[in-house]
């Protein structure tokens, strides 16, 4: 798999959680405003959901796919 499929579905896997969880306001994608004003708490309240289950499902993804 090349770096662009991977990031293409890295990407897609991040707009289907988004998408899941209500929160697609607060990806870059849809909310591309300056965010140098923010602190990180507030940044991580609002995006930190989404990252967290994206890897909580390639964790899962991983476990389910692992040889042995």
């Amino acid at each position: 798999m090349t770096k662009e499929q991977t990031k293409k579905l890295l990407q897609e896997l991040k707009m289907e959680v988004a998408a899941e969880m209500g929160r697609t306001d607060f990806i870059r994608e849809n909310n591309d405003h300056y965010k140098g004003d923010l602190s990180a708490r507030q940044n991580g309240s609002e995006g930190g959901p989404i990252g967290g289950e994206m890897v909580k499902r390639m964790v899962q993804y991983a476990k389910q796919n692992m040889d042995g």
